[in-house]
């Protein structure tokens, strides 16, 4: 198969060279033999088989000099522990994974959201033992699998250890209900924090965040269900009558997490060797008071006591037993889900994606799921009211898997079940706490040393986190009286707290000792208020630490109040069991001399706290809806009855029915393992087995999904532009990181009304204003939240495109298929616009994707041009204001980002207008944050960013201020050059002055019949030439205009025209005999008697000359079109004032030129300052502050002159940037004879007049007789600042007055001035159409039509090239 596509790269991306490539997976082997290329702006991408990429072989080093832990090079293995002292070097505290390469001290699995696709085969929702199992496994199916995880990606060594630091990554949510208060909503701290403290009635739960979640930060203990718990009435059948069922997964979980007991021959903590004491201690009582056996043991945990891979192919470390396990452990020992499954996950193919915050899901009407997830990144959550309301999605197009804990997943159910997905009324029922209690035996008689620490004593290590148990679960009659009592550790972070906590804590339970005795546990307390929690004989590493899970009643509730989850435990309590349990733990404390402190939260707020949140989506008892939310193996039920949703499962603690009376993270593991497999072989699917080598974590993955190969199906152009766009932003983002470079970013909202009209096609304000007006009307509001990034801000500095990569959403329910998702997009930062001079844009593009799958494109831009100038107001409105223009999306339409109208290939289908409101723009503020591999890069990108905007935003609000533009010394780059299939003729007059004329024979003709072409005779102003009609700056021209509509076009370079030399003393008046010459030759070689002519400004004043004097005869005319003026030069308002300056009765500023400066006033200057005359400098530097309007400011100097001389020729928003920067090239200049005339003309109350020294008047009415006949279509701009309305006005009056019965016709142009008529990017729709009826009308008669000819304009108009 071959496939070329041209499609759009993703902003920020540069060509190193034109042959710059790389790889896209494609499949597995079976495509090997596939070779797709895509060549986009200059890269040529080659889809490729994973097995032609080269992987990085070379080794990592960690900072102790052993093997690093993701070092693709050899370790050694081994089946028992490493002796104690062998892993322990002293200067170990951070694992490390690459000295001397900052940029890579850590791995990163996760990729950027930028680099979402639109679907994957399997979305995993949570990154924990549930999200880690089916997100290994799937992807080990060969299916493309997406993983969404909360909190953020990090590895040992970057996990907090401080107590601020530690405060920084805690978020709380819920409600503040202490005893029996209803409570008060709490919200604060970072959504995406390690740690989650989850607030409810009656009982709080701590739940972790990040890539593993709560694996990072739990107590390790691998512990299975006891059978009795399992045979529950609680649990379906298919577990409780057969409870043996769970053991083979949890072997599997066993085989990935290799949990192990702390090794003997390491040194037993000091907090294990008291527990052991008061196991001993109780012993005798439990089996007296209750009948049980306890049983004291070394529990199974899943933390690493050597060096070597584990199962998944990772290298790890031995613990250091810090004691840290609880808030993140960085010494590279703690076998998290992060180093295993998901690595696993990782390697298999998985594209993992964190602060991704999922929020409901729904079924696609086209088959699959849909996950709507808020994205935290980029400071987004800044935007509070928007970040849960403009959500991004994905879309699973086979099954999505629940792995985010059983309060995140019960609020997903409960929050899908609200929009509309149909299930079980028992969602959010049956939650419980596991029955977890914390308890305190304070100021012991032996030290405990049982709080964590930063830096440890290999000789005095605290130990992990639990390396003891007394196991009570057998025994009972009742399973629910089962329970387990754990030591514990205080990690370092919450020292000082620990410490403080226990002093002030009321009721302490105090033993009945002698004074000597109460005086050791005083002098204990004061010691450790005056040293700190670490000091020896202080009362808090004298305290040992009770986690205890046991059973509670099940009877908690989750559910939505104000769309947030609010957890309800009243009456969840069991206290009957409770009270026992605290006696037990009382006795076991005071058998040591300490004080027996119940948990502080049930003494201060009157609820536990849990760390094993479980139910919420309970399994169901009888296999119905009516009972549970999930079948047996987690199948999500679609009502009350038996029928489940094949794709939606549950693979976390939401699932267990029933508290577990001991650790739940094996039951949780073993399940989802039970629940992938299961879903795998009723789909045929079969999960590898295939060991990793040593997993090489900042290379590249070692397996790719099957289903990433290129598609067979209609829609292979999309996924081949999908895949484009994906690699070409993965290389922009691998550049930047490669060099190491400082970027930028910030998130914005913007919000106004969309219009969807697919007649609405124009590009202008009046068309955005319009639209915005109707769609306000209509209630058809449009938000946009997008986050912009630029990864390297070199590069985006120093490029021309000034690119940024736009991710984000866009709501706007008009428009089907909304709320729509973007990605990839692309941000331009004050670009010159090519389309007005003086201006920059800020610009975005990008396809925006529907909740339908409808692909469309978004274009918007602000305009900041020279109205901004001086004026704040109008500075804020242009850079708030979006122009938006919604149009159908065409493959490949924006492979050249350089082609900014790339976005007109789509057909528009709504346009409308956004704004940045006050509150919001503050709130973005807010949201800029730079990145780099250190502070001095932040800053410095931030520096560079901020310099950057400023000089831009400065260069246009102080536009009259900034270094002037003169000509350029490079060639021009005309878009078209219409000259080079003309004829050039020499005329000569009958004064014997030789001109030029140029000839172009038409392109098309009526009836492609060569008999109907017709003659254009065209005559320019003064100081300018052909180039006017004939401009090479525009798109189509008029020369171009007329051809195509079968005409012959003359046009002639008369003798005050550009080429006027500085040494003439010519005039209008002398001009006529060129004319005349020129009518003479299209007569004498076409073979025509008469002539219809358009004239503009001074050649019409010297056409009308020659027709009043006689010189031209008016039977040579067939009709005549006067752009401006014709036989009454009425000058504009500022004109009319230079020609009041009078001296000795006459106009004075020629006078006092051609003192100064001679007799020649040139429109242009020199393209280095330097060599033009000194007063010509001066005359630049002081022309800055000639008046203008300030929408017609600019800092071109030959723009100045031209403006001074004749009056402004043109609206410059009407001129594209390249008609104006080189305005130069079309403009010569004029003499002061002429000048003198001109002014004279005016002075004399506008009547055009033969040359000095008589100043005839020539509009006589008997020189005006001799135009009877000729057909006369006057035409002015409307804002024309040369020449006055009354120039066109009085002549039209006049004839009308002279001539009732002729054929006289005057149009005024809105929003046109002078030149532009001729000259402006949209004259060939805006004022060509018009000329050309009148010219069809009097030359072809009455009756003709034309008809469009299907040509290269045609095909520039339908494809929105023209249409600026």
């Amino acid at each position: 198969m071959e496939q070329t596509l041209s499609c759009q790269t993703p902003a920020g991306v540069q060509a190193k060279a034109p042959t710059s490539s790389f790889l896209i997976l494609n499949g597995g082997p079976e495509n090997r033999d596939i070779a797709s290329h895509a060549k986009v702006n200059g890269i040529s991408i080659k889809v490729a088989a994973p097995d032609e990429i080269a992987h990085d072989t070379s080794p990592v080093t960690s900072e102790s000099g052993r093997s690093g832990q993701f070092s693709p090079a050899p370790a050694p293995e081994s089946p028992s522990a490493t002796s104690y002292e062998d892993s322990q070097p002293r200067d170990r505290k951070r694992r490390t994974y690459a000295p001397g390469t900052p940029e890579k001290k850590f791995p990163r699995l996760s990729k950027p959201v930028e680099l979402l696709r639109t679907s994957y085969d399997v979305v995993v929702v949570g990154s924990g033992y549930g999200g880690g199992v089916a997100a290994s496994r799937m992807a080990r199916t060969g299916l493309s699998v997406c993983v969404l995880e909360r909190g953020r990606e990090r590895w040992p060594g970057e996990y907090p250890e401080r107590s601020l630091d530690a405060f920084s990554e805690l978020h709380c949510s819920g409600v503040f209900a202490p005893g029996p208060l209803k409570g008060l909503p709490v919200e604060g701290g970072d959504p995406t924090g390690m740690y989650h403290l989850i607030m409810g009635r009656g009982q709080s739960a701590v739940v972790g965040n990040g890539l593993g979640g709560t694996s990072l930060i739990n107590a390790n203990v691998f512990m299975e269900a006891d059978k009795k718990t399992l045979q529950m009435k609680a649990w379906p059948p298919e577990i409780r009558d057969n409870p043996d069922v769970l053991d083979k997964y949890y072997k599997k979980a066993a085989d990935v997490l290799e949990p192990e007991e702390f090794p003997a021959d390491w040194p037993e903590p000091l907090k294990a060797k008291v527990f052991r004491k008061q196991a001993e201690s109780v012993k005798a009582e439990l089996q007296e008071k209750f009948g049980l056996e306890a049983k004291f043991k070394r529990v199974r945990q899943t933390t690493r006591f050597r060096n070597g891979r584990n199962s998944c192919g990772v290298e790890m470390s031995p613990s250091t037993l810090t004691g840290q396990d609880t808030t993140g452990i960085n010494d590279g020992s703690k076998t998290t889900t992060l180093v295993t499954y998901i690595a696993d996950a990782w390697n298999w193919g998985a594209e993992i994606f964190c602060e991704c915050e999922v929020r409901y899901v729904e079924k696609d009407p086209a088959g699959g799921w849909r996950v709507y997830f808020a994205w935290h990144g980029r400071n987004r959550g800044v935007f509070k009211a928007n970040l849960h309301g403009d959500l991004l999605w994905v879309k699973a197009k086979k099954a999505v898997f629940l792995g985010a804990g059983a309060i995140a997943t019960t609020e997903i159910l409960l929050r899908s079940k609200a929009f509309g997905l149909a299930m079980s009324d028992m969602v959010g029922q049956n939650m419980s706490g596991n029955g977890d209690i914390l308890a305190f035996g304070y100021n012991l008689d032996e030290r405990v040393n049982a709080i964590g620490k930063e830096r440890i004593n290999p000789y005095q290590p605290v130990g992990t986190t639990i390396t003891s148990v007394i196991d009570c679960r057998e025994g009972h009659e009742n399973p629910m009286d089962g329970f387990v009592i754990e030591e514990g550790a205080v990690p370092h972070a919450l020292a000082h707290f620990f410490q403080a906590m226990l002093d002030l804590m009321p009721n302490k339970k105090e033993p009945k000792e002698n004074l000597l005795k109460r005086t050791e546990a005083a002098l204990a307390r004061y010691g450790g208020r005056v040293f700190g929690p670490y000091y020896k004989k202080g009362a808090a590493g004298r305290t040992q630490v009770y986690l205890v899970m046991s059973h509670d009643s099940n009877q908690a509730v989750l559910r939505l109040e104000d769309d947030k989850p609010v957890l309800e435990f009243l009456g969840v309590a069991r206290s009957h069991h409770v009270k026992k349990l605290n006696q037990i733990l009382q006795k076991a404390t005071e058998a040591v001399g300490g004080t027996f402190i119940q948990n502080p939260f049930y003494e201060l707020l009157g609820q536990q706290v849990t760390v094993h949140p479980i139910g919420g989506a309970c399994m169901s008892r009888d296999n119905t809806g009516k009972t549970g939310v999930t079948n047996h193996v987690g199948q999500v039920f679609t009502g009350k009855g038996k029928e489940v949703y094949d794709g939606l499962v549950v693979v976390d603690a939401a699932v267990i029915p029933t508290a577990l009376g001991a650790n739940p993270f094996a039951t949780i593991a073993a399940l989802a393992e039970r629940s992938v497999e299961a879903w795998a072989i009723s789909h045929g699917l079969t999960i590898s087995e295939e060991k990793n080598g040593i997993l090489d974590l900042f290379g590249e993955p070692q397996r790719a999904p099957r289903e990433s190969r290129l598609p067979d199906a209609h829609d292979e152009a999309h996924d081949i532009e999908e895949q484009c766009k994906l690699q070409l932003a993965e290389q922009v983002i691998r550049d930047a990181h490669e060099v190491q470079a400082s970027g930028f970013g910030y998130t914005e909202v913007m919000s106004g009304y969309l219009h969807y009209d697919p007649k609405l096609t124009m590009d202008n304000r009046d068309t955005y204003e319009l639209a915005f007006r109707r769609a306000k009307s209509l209630c058809e509001s449009a938000r946009i939240f997008l986050s912009v990034q630029a990864y390297n801000m070199e590069d985006m500095v120093k490029h021309a495109q000034h690119r940024g990569m736009v991710t984000g959403t866009l709501v706007c329910p008009t428009i089907p298929g909304s709320p729509f998702m973007v990605q990839r997009g692309e941000f331009n930062l004050f670009i010159s616009s090519d389309h007005a001079p003086g201006t920059r844009n800020l610009t975005y593009d990008f396809d925006i994707v529907g909740i339908n799958d409808k692909k469309y494109h978004f274009h918007g831009y602000k305009v900041v041009d020279s109205s901004v100038a001086l004026d704040p107001s109008e500075f804020w409105k242009a850079t708030t204001t979006l122009y938006v223009t919604v149009s159908e999306h065409v493959p490949g339409m924006c492979a050249d980002l350089d082609d900014e109208d790339a976005w007109r290939q789509g057909a528009p289908i709504a346009k409308g207008i956004m704004h940045i409101e006050a509150s919001d723009f503050l709130t973005q503020i807010a949201t800029l944050k730079p990145t780099g591999s250190n502070a001095f890069s932040k800053t410095h990108s931030a520096l560079k960013f901020l310099t950057f905007f400023t000089r831009k935003s400065l260069s246009q609000f102080l536009t009259p201020f900034m270094p002037l533009e003169y000509p350029l010394q490079t060639s021009p780059k005309f878009i078209n050059n219409y000259t080079e299939d003309s004829k050039t003729i020499e005329i000569t007059s009958s004064d014997g002055v030789k001109t030029r004329m140029y000839v172009w024979e038409p392109t098309h003709y009526p009836d492609n019949d060569r008999d109907n072409i017709r003659n254009l005779f065209m005559i320019p102003g003064a100081s300018v030439d052909h180039q006017i009609f004939a401009l090479p700056t525009i798109p189509y021209n008029a020369v171009s205009y007329f051809r195509r509509a079968g005409y012959r076009v003359f046009v002639t370079v008369h003798r005050i025209s550009k080429l006027m030399h500085p040494g003439s003393h010519w005039t209008t008046y002398d001009t006529r005999h060129d004319l005349r010459a020129c009518l003479e030759y299209i007569r004498e070689n076409y073979n025509v008697e008469k002539v219809y002519t358009i004239a503009h400004c001074m050649g019409s004043v010297a056409f009308a000359c020659g027709l009043l004097d006689g010189t031209i005869p008016a039977d040579w005319i067939l009709g005549i079109t006067c752009s401006q003026v014709f036989m009454h030069p009425t000058w504009s308002p500022p004109n009319t004032v230079k020609i009041m300056i009078k001296g000795g009765g006459l106009p004075l500023l020629d006078r006092i030129y051609n003192a100064i400066a001679g007799n020649w006033f040139p429109c242009s200057t020199s393209s280095n300052p330097r060599n033009d005359p000194y007063v010509q400098r001066v005359l630049n530097q002081l022309l800055r502050l000639f008046p203008q309007p300030r929408h017609e400011l600019c800092h071109n100097a030959s723009c100045h002159r031209t403006t001074f001389v004749f009056g402004r020729c043109w609206n410059h928003a009407n001129l594209n940037e390249a008609t104006h920067r080189q305005i130069d090239r079309f403009f010569g200049g004029v003499n002061m004879t002429m000048l003198h005339l001109l002014m004279r003309m005016g002075y004399d109350g506008g009547h055009v007049m033969s040359g000095a020294p008589h100043f005839e008047r020539l509009d006589t009415e008997e020189n005006i007789r001799r135009l009877k006949g000729i057909p006369i279509f006057l035409f002015h701009g409307r804002d024309n600042d040369v020449l006055s309305p009354e120039a066109t006005e009085r002549t039209y009056e006049v004839l009308c007055d002279i001539f009732p019965d002729g054929e006289y016709r005057r149009k005024m142009v809105p929003g046109y001035g002078h030149l532009d008529c001729w000259m402006g990017r949209n004259a060939w729709r805006d004022v060509y159409p018009f000329i050309r009826e009148e010219v069809d009308r009097v030359v072809r008669g009455e009756a003709y039509q034309f008809v469009e000819p299907d040509d290269e304009f045609k095909k520039m108009v339908r494809g929105g090239e023209l249409l600026y």
